[in-house]
């Protein structure tokens, strides 16, 4: 490590948790993560370092000092205030990940999280919409305005190809061959994949590109889709837009823009697609993450095995 670099954590040889929260912050950046998971972090660690202020004098909480201990006192804090487990258990990886850099870089000689445990909770099946539910929502934008037209593009995109809203805001047009029907995404950690991108998709972004002119301004670069004022659309911009029409189509809570990407999962393994093929056109870095798809596919086949059956116990 390099001793400019500790100078800016350090203060009387104490290294402190804001500056290092700073650093942390900017290596997500720099591994180009999503704006939305960098700001999830920094909220999880700005809470924990208001919370441990009352143990520390002039409220500069020194990294050396924490212990496990006042780590569990902040889960057991927020588990009094209501917080669920699935809720604790993220804020306790956030901690894990960020004492593990700072154990790393040497901020601290021991980690803290070595002995914490994360609560246990149930993993909740993604929500995703049936293939008439998802007609209905691609059919909603108005095709006679230009941001009709740019909003069934993004949906089509989304639903084709099974990409993050992260990936639709970062698109590039020099990523996207509509010839040969791919698109090259840089996705978590500037991973790169090749995604297919179907007919219809296609003819929806051929459609778009013939009136993103329409919205081009002095702002405007090489990002594929385009706000009112010309510059990129961001990820925030985007969830907007789609909610809107998510609320047309959901018909109980719980539903978000990333269910269009889980339905992209879930149609294609219940039209046989292999497992490893899907993993690899999510960008998922385990196929553990993408195995919970196959929970959906098996509640569907249960479903219709036990419709049609004629050995099957229908009051089961």
């Amino acid at each position: 490590m390099k001793s400019g670099k500790k100078l800016n954590l350090m203060v009387n040889d104490q290294f402190f948790m804001q500056q290092a929260i700073e650093e942390f912050v900017k290596t997500l950046i720099s591994r180009g993560l999503s704006e939305y998971t960098i700001t999830a972090y920094k909220k999880d660690l700005l809470q924990l370092q208001k919370f441990l202020t009352k143990y520390f004098e002039n409220n500069n909480v020194r990294l050396e000092q924490i212990t496990h201990l006042f780590l569990r006192d902040f889960l057991r804090y927020l588990s009094k205030n209501g917080r669920n487990n699935r809720t604790l258990a993220r804020k306790a990886s956030t901690m894990k990940i960020f004492f593990q850099f700072c154990k790393k870089n040497d901020y601290l000689k021991t980690n803290p999280t070595s002995n914490l445990h994360s609560p246990k909770f149930e993993k909740k099946l993604p929500k995703y919409f049936s293939e008439k539910e998802m007609e209905e929502l691609l059919n909603i934008p108005d095709l006679s305005s230009k941001f009709g037209i740019r909003n069934r593009a993004i949906l089509e995109l989304i639903y084709s190809s099974g990409l993050r809203i992260s990936e639709i805001a970062s698109s590039k047009i020099r990523q996207i061959d509509l010839q040969e029907k791919l698109i090259r995404i840089i996705g978590k950690g500037q991973k790169e994949r090749i995604v297919p991108i179907s007919s219809k998709a296609k003819i929806a972004i051929r459609n778009y590109m013939n009136t993103r002119e329409q919205l081009v301004s002095r702002f405007t670069d090489d990002s594929l889709f385009l706000s009112k004022s010309g510059r990129s659309l961001s990820s925030n911009e985007i969830r907007e837009i789609l909610s809107r029409y998510l609320n047309l189509v959901a018909k109980t809570r719980g539903y978000s823009p990333h269910s269009i990407r889980h339905s992209f999962a879930t149609h294609l393994l219940a039209r046989g697609a292999d497992l490893r093929a899907v993993q690899e056109m999510l960008g998922h870095s385990n196929l553990s993450t993408t195995e919970i798809y196959t929970h959906l596919t098996l509640k569907d086949l249960k479903k219709v095995y036990q419709q049609a059956h004629p050995r099957s116990d229908k009051e089961d």
